[in-house]
């Protein structure tokens, strides 16, 4: 989409229900869009080979994070991302990932699990399910991994991602979140566990919820409900649901009545660690 200083590139990310946009200033000069090394300043012969050229860039920044890092406004019905001076997914000194499905070779990631429950739906009656391993590291930590553990079996876990001290080591781990899904179809995702350990900063523990919203929002679902009793999940755009417990639409632009960003607003500093689970 054209504009007077530039053009606006819409597009859908994985299963996501929102419409992003990124603001692309005209090219200037006959120079490729990549940046960065070696690759700064190379030459392109035609408007198709920038094109091309940026849409690799673009594919290789989603791949990379794009969406989960880059500030949001609301914009004509989209998500225009900012992706200028974007602050991190999480705090300086650690970091999170899916916790390894250490038997399966996989990851607690939305796409990874739809192949462990695959592999474990296919094993015979006799077989116990390989997940005694699962979240071992968690576990020696001190943290309870008897939820996830038990939504793996059920084939409902959708993520379950661990936070650590981000050194040689990756150790010690410091927290955790995880989320199921409610409906058949998918659509709805719960919030069943977060936790920090003590002393460990508040941002720790918004990072894992930002990210569990992100992960199962790239999944397709519209709502994350919780009965999670954390005040500082209002701070993160859950709102009280009918029937009891939170919950937050995936939707940005979503009206205000109806949920809050996730993405975009910072909660209170809080040091207090909080840990619950719920079905």
């Amino acid at each position: 989409m054209a504009e007077p200083d530039g053009m606006l590139v819409i597009f859908h990310w994985r299963r996501d229900p929102n419409t992003y946009a990124i603001k692309v200033e005209f090219p200037m000069a006959s120079q490729s869009p990549w940046t960065g090394g070696w690759y700064t300043g190379l030459p392109v012969t035609s408007p198709d080979e920038w094109a091309a050229d940026f849409a690799s860039r673009l594919a290789l920044e989603l791949d990379t994070g794009l969406v989960r890092r880059s500030r949001r406004m609301i914009r004509d019905g989209y998500v225009l991302l900012d992706v200028h001076d974007a602050p991190d997914s999480w705090p300086d000194g650690f970091f999170i990932n899916p916790v390894a499905l250490l038997d399966l070779e996989l990851s607690a990631s939305p796409d990874d699990l739809e192949k462990a429950y695959s592999i474990l739906g296919s094993l015979p009656a006799s077989v116990s399910p390989p997940v005694s391993k699962v979240g071992a590291g968690l576990a020696r930590a001190g943290m309870d991994v008897t939820i996830p553990r038990q939504l793996i079996v059920e084939a409902r876990l959708a993520c379950w991602l661990q936070a650590y001290v981000d050194n040689a080591r990756g150790e010690p781990f410091v927290g955790q979140a995880a989320a199921s899904w409610e409906d058949e179809q998918r659509t709805i995702a719960r919030l069943d566990l977060v936790h920090i350990q003590p002393g460990v900063p508040s941002e720790v523990r918004d990072a894992l919820v930002r990210l569990v919203v992100c992960e199962v929002a790239e999944a397709g679902a519209l709502r994350v409900v919780t009965a999670v009793d954390d005040p500082e999940l209002h701070g993160l755009g859950f709102r009280p649901a009918n029937g009891g417990g939170l919950a937050l639409h995936t939707r940005s632009t979503e009206p205000p009545s109806a949920s809050c960003s996730i993405f975009a607003i910072a909660a209170s500093p809080n040091e207090s660690s909080k840990e619950a689970g719920a079905r």
